[in-house]
C-alpha cells in the first residue's frame, strides 16, 4: 500500500490499493475538465445547436449548466463519501443492492463507450479545416456528408489506437499529456475570447433579440430550442471522471469533491462565454455558413487564415485529450466493475500490470469497442447526431440511477452522516437531489424525443431512425439483463449481490 493513503481509506470497502496513487488536485480536476472538453465539445455541437435554436440557443446553456450543477452537488457528497475508482458505478452500488445497482454501472460503461466514439469523431469537424489532407476520402468534410462520415470514422479509428497505448502504458504518461491538453485548452479559450471579442460586430443583446416569439432560425419555435439543448447537454457531463480517478489521487475524500464542482463550472461558464461571443463575432447569422461549419467558420474568419488554422490545430489537440480522458474514465469504470466479478471475462478486465501500473485489458477492450462502434456506423451521414444523442441519454440514465436511489437514501434518513471535513449540503441536500432528479428526467426526455431533423437526416422516414435512442437503451437494458442473470447464475458470490438473489 501507498504510504501517502490511509491504511483503512480502501480497506473499508474491501479493496486493496492497487492503482498508483500519484495524481494530485490539479489532475483529478484536468480529468473531469477534459471529458467535458470546451473545445472538443463546443466546436462539436455549435453548428448543431445553431442550425435549431439560431440564437436562442445560448439560453439552453445556463439551464443545462444549473441542472447539471444540481447532480454535481450530489455527486461531490457521494466523492467524499465513497472516495472509488467507478464513481457512478460505486455510488449506486452503494445506494442500492441487486440489479439497480449494477445497472448504473453497465448504463455508464455502455454510454462511455458511445461518448469516446463520438469524441474521437470530432476530429473531423477541425482537421480537414486545418489542413484538406486530411480528408483522406475526397469529398465533403462536413460531418454530416456521407464522404465527411467515412473520413471521421478512419480518423477516429486513429485516434483510438493512439489513447489505447497511452492508456496501457502509463498513468503518468497520460496524466502528463492531459495537464499539458489542459492547459493548452484553457490558453486556447483565453486566446479565442480576447479574439472574439475585438473582432465583435455585433452587442451581446443579439441573444435576447428574438425571445418574444421564441423563433430560432430553423423557424419552428419551442420544439426546436428544446431540440437546441442536445448540444448543451452533450457538452456538460463527464465531470464526474474527476472522481472515478479516486483511487489514484491523493486526498481524494477533499480533492475529489472539488475536482467534479471545479470540472463543470469551469466548463460550464467557459462554454458559455464562448457561445455568447461566438454569436456577437461571426460575420453573418443568416447566410447559412454558421449552422453548416459551425465554430471553425467564425474562426477562419475572424483570425484569418493562417491564424485561425493555428487556433483550430489546439482545437484538435484538445479533441486528442479529450478522447484520452474519456477513454481513461471508462477504464477506471471496467476495472472497478472487473475486481467486484460484475462483467463477464472479470479476471482479466481486473488485472494491474504490476510494471505499468495500469490495467491493460480494459484499454484494449474499451478501444476496441469504440472503433467497432465506429466501423458499424461507416459512410452514414446520421452518425453524428445518432452517437451525440445517444450518448447524452445513455449516460443521463446512468446519473438518474444515481440520483434517484440517493433521494430515496435522503428520504429514509439512511445516508450515512459527513465526517468533519468532508463536503455536505446541509439542509440544501433535499431540494438540491429533488432537482437532480427532475432535471435528469426531463432532459432524457427532451433529447430521446424522435425528431426527423436529428435521428433522420436522409428524410427515409423510417420509424426506427426516429426512435433510434429508446431502440438503444432497451438494446442495452436487455443486454444487461441477460449479462446480470449469467453473472448470477455464474458467480452466486458476486461483490456486489451480497445479500439476495434476483430482482
Amino acid at each position: 500500500m501507498s504510504p501517502t493513503v490511509p491504511t483503512g481509506e480502501l480497506a473499508e470497502f474491501g479493496y486493496r490499493q492497487e492503482l498508483r496513487r500519484s495524481l494530485g488536485g490539479f489532475s483529478a480536476f484536468a480529468a473531469g475538465f477534459s471529458f467535458v472538453s470546451i473545445l472538443t465539445t463546443v466546436f462539436q455541437l455549435f453548428g448543431f445547436g445553431y442550425s435549431f435554436g439560431g440564437t436562442l440557443f445560448f439560453w439552453t446553456w445556463p439551464v443545462v449548466l444549473a441542472g447539471q450543477l444540481m447532480v454535481a452537488l450530489n455527486f461531490a457528497e457521494l466523492a467524499a463519501r465513497y472516495p472509488l475508482a467507478g464513481s457512478v458505478y460505486q455510488w449506486a452500488k452503494q445506494l442500492t443492492r441487486g440489479f439497480r445497482g449494477w445497472l448504473a454501472g453497465w448504463m455508464m460503461l455502455i454510454g462511455c463507450v458511445v461518448a469516446l466514439a463520438a469524441a474521437a469523431i470530432a476530429l473531423q469537424v477541425v482537421l480537414p479545416s486545418v489542413w484538406g489532407g486530411f480528408q483522406l476520402v475526397g469529398g465533403d468534410p462536413s460531418i454530416t456528408s456521407a464522404t465527411g462520415a467515412t473520413n471521421a470514422v478512419l480518423l477516429g479509428t486513429m485516434l483510438l489506437v493512439f489513447t489505447t497505448a497511452v492508456n496501457a502504458i502509463s498513468v503518468r504518461l497520460m496524466a502528463r499529456i492531459n495537464d499539458l491538453g489542459v492547459a493548452a485548452e484553457l490558453a486556447g479559450v483565453v486566446v479565442l475570447t480576447v479574439g472574439l471579442v475585438t473582432f465583435a460586430v455585433r452587442g451581446p443583446r443579439i441573444v435576447v433579440q428574438d425571445i418574444p416569439g421564441v423563433t430560432g432560425a430553423s423557424g419552428t419555435g419551442f420544439g426546436a430550442l428544446l431540440a437546441s439543448a442536445l448540444a448543451a447537454a452533450y457538452v456538460l457531463y463527464g465531470f464526474d471522471t474527476a472522481a472515478s480517478v479516486s483511487e489514484e489521487t491523493k486526498n481524494a475524500r477533499r480533492a475529489a469533491p472539488r475536482a467534479v464542482l471545479r470540472a463543470l463550472l469551469i466548463s460550464g461558464l467557459g462554454g458559455l462565454v464562448v457561445v455568447l461571443l461566438a454569436l456577437m463575432a461571426a460575420p453573418s447569422l443568416t447566410d447559412g455558413q454558421l449552422a453548416t461549419y459551425g465554430l471553425p467558420y467564425v474562426i477562419t474568419s475572424v483570425f484569418g487564415d493562417p491564424f485561425g488554422r493555428i487556433f483550430l490545430a489546439d482545437v484538435a489537440i484538445a479533441v486528442v485529450v479529450c478522447t484520452l480522458t474519456i477513454q481513461t474514465g471508462t477504464i477506471r469504470l471496467l476495472y472497478s466493475m472487473a475486481r467486484d466479478g460484475a462483467l463477464p471475462f472479470s479476471d482479466r478486465l481486473s488485472k494491474v500490470n504490476p510494471r505499468t501500473g495500469t490495467p491493460i485489458a480494459p484499454a484494449i477492450s474499451s478501444g476496441a469497442l469504440a472503433i467497432a462502434l465506429l466501423l458499424l456506423n461507416l459512410g452514414n451521414s446520421t452518425l453524428f447526431a445518432s452517437l451525440t444523442a445517444t450518448s447524452v441519454v445513455v449516460v443521463y440514465l446512468a446519473y438518474l440511477l444515481v440520483t434517484t436511489p440517493l433521494l430515496g437514501k435522503r428520504l429514509r434518513r439512511g445516508l450515512p452522516e459527513a465526517k468533519p471535513g468532508w463536503f455536505s449540503l446541509g439542509r440544501w441536500a433535499l431540494p438540491v437531489n429533488v432537482a437532480a432528479v427532475a432535471y435528469g428526467l426531463a432532459m432524457i426526455v427532451n433529447i430521446a424525443w424522435p425528431r426527423s431533423e436529428v435521428y433522420d437526416r436522409a428524410g427515409t422516414g423510417s420509424v426506427w431512425m426516429l426512435v433510434f435512442p429508446l431502440e438503444f437503451v432497451a438494446a442495452a437494458l436487455l443486454a444487461g439483463w441477460l449479462c446480470w442473470r449469467r453473472l448470477r447464475a455464474t458467480r452466486p458470490a458476486i461483490t456486489i449481490l451480497p445479500e439476495g438473489a434476483l430482482p
